[in-house]
């Protein structure tokens, strides 16, 4: 699997907030309709254009995920992205705060552990992404 380097751009949000808007999108929206947009919209291959891997990959495992739970076909138009993961694993910043706090990886392997599968593939750390507020 390839390795992909994050590009940072001045017009950028931090990924916690991306992160954030993209699962209040899926709540708002449901799973069907979310797929939908996002399918029709192609963030996932303007965000690749753009470099912005993390964004992209995040999307595509979002895309992923809810076409497993739902029982539906992947979409093949990203086939070419699905062999690629971030060079650097990134973890919620919860998890990186609460790993300060207690001066130890633990809540680092356990959040590995509990991870959901379609992220993981691209070196992203995300369990839970239904649980907005």
């Amino acid at each position: 699997m390839s390795k992909l380097t994050e590009n940072h751009s001045d017009t950028r949000c931090s990924f916690e907030l991306f992160k954030s808007n993209v699962c209040h999108r899926l709540k708002k929206l449901g799973d069907i309709d979310f797929l939908i947009e996002t399918l029709e919209n192609d963030d996932i291959r303007t965000y690749y254009e753009r470099k912005w891997y993390p964004e992209c990959l995040y999307l595509l495992a979002m895309l992923d995920y809810i076409s497993r739970e739902n029982d539906i076909a992947l979409c093949e138009d990203y086939n070419d992205l699905r062999k690629y993961r971030l060079a650097e694993t990134i973890y919620p910043a919860s998890i990186l705060a609460l790993c300060q706090a207690v001066k130890s990886d633990m809540p680092k392997q356990q959040a590995l552990r509990e991870a959901i599968p379609e992220f993981l593939r691209f070196n992203i750390v995300e369990s839970d992404v239904r649980n907005v507020i």
